[in-house]
């Protein structure tokens, strides 16, 4: 008489029937991935205190369901280049097993560090590492391996210090950064500007004073200034933090201070006749002055 061994085997193998997700579908590297599901027997009863084990990669994390079967497993730190990975998760119960799988993405781009890294990071890699050249005296198959995974971990020393080395663009532009800092600051040592004329008490009481005939066209010039004065502001700091030099950004500042004579007689002519148009409206016409 022939027994069906293997269909028989694979029955018992998945008695256990697991759903398994992951919290985030997507990741970068160095975040914790969260596993989260829930084990049940073939007529789909919750199975309480199984023990689930879970494995991203070289990464491993073991967690127990709760009276619903429900169970979450967190793998923290997960260092690995961008691309998609498998979570493999086995629960068992009492002899019986059961196994799903599922898979995330870790965003980002690739670099040379964390290819190395990559590399680095498997099991093999970690076994020659911590090992002596001499234990491999007898084995060239050995030897090649250690000397490789030692290589690739010179190679990811050296690019982690290239990394860590900060660029001549960048030190430029914090050059840049201090000296405009230490002109300013000197600025204000040697003019001490104080409070200005756009708010606070000394602009009310500067307001009041004036004559109302021209009040209002005052306000308008003080306010069209100050409006140039905080759009060559941004404009200033813009370029230094693109990297400009500080006498190019100096200058665009002047340059949008700089309010020409003829712009600011216009501006001034602009406002006379609002003015005169508003006042216009206002005062009542003969005809209505005799119906009244």
């Amino acid at each position: 008489m022939l027994f069906s061994v293997v269909s028989t085997a694979q029955a018992e193998l998945w008695e256990l029937v697991i759903e398994v997700n992951v919290e985030k579908g997507a990741i970068y590297s160095g975040d914790s991935v969260i596993i989260t599901g829930k084990v049940v027997d073939q007529a789909y009863k919750p199975i309480r205190g199984a023990e689930v084990f879970i494995k991203a990669g070289s990464y491993t994390t073991k967690a127990f369901t709760d009276p619903w079967g429900v169970f979450k497993g967190e793998i923290k730190n997960f260092e690995r280049i961008p691309g998609t990975y498998i979570v493999n998760v086995i629960g068992s119960w009492y002899g019986m097993t059961g196994l799903s799988t599922t898979e995330f993405q870790v965003k980002g781009e690739v670099s040379q560090v964390s290819m190395l890294q990559e590399k680095l990071s498997t099991d093999e890699a970690r076994k020659y590492l911590s090992s002596n050249e001499s234990d491999f005296v007898k084995n060239p198959i050995g030897q090649t391996l250690f000397k490789y995974y030692h290589k690739l971990l010179d190679e990811l020393i050296s690019e982690q210090k290239i990394a860590l080395k900060p660029s001549e663009d960048k030190i430029f532009i914090e050059q840049q950064r201090l000296i405009a800092k230490n002109l300013r600051n000197q600025a204000i040592d040697e003019f001490k500007p104080g409070a200005g004329t756009y708010g606070g008490i000394q602009y009310n009481d500067y307001i009041d004073s004036l004559n109302p005939e021209i009040k209002d066209l005052v306000i308008s010039q003080l306010n069209f200034t100050k409006n140039n004065f905080e759009e060559a502001q941004k404009i200033r700091d813009e370029i230094l933090a693109n990297g400009g030099t500080y006498e190019d950004a100096r200058q665009a500042y002047l340059d949008r201070i700089s309010i020409p004579k003829e712009i600011l007689e216009e501006f001034n002519q602009e406002k006379v006749e609002q003015e005169l148009e508003e006042d216009s409206e206002e005062e009542p016409t003969e005809e209505n002055s005799e119906n009244q």
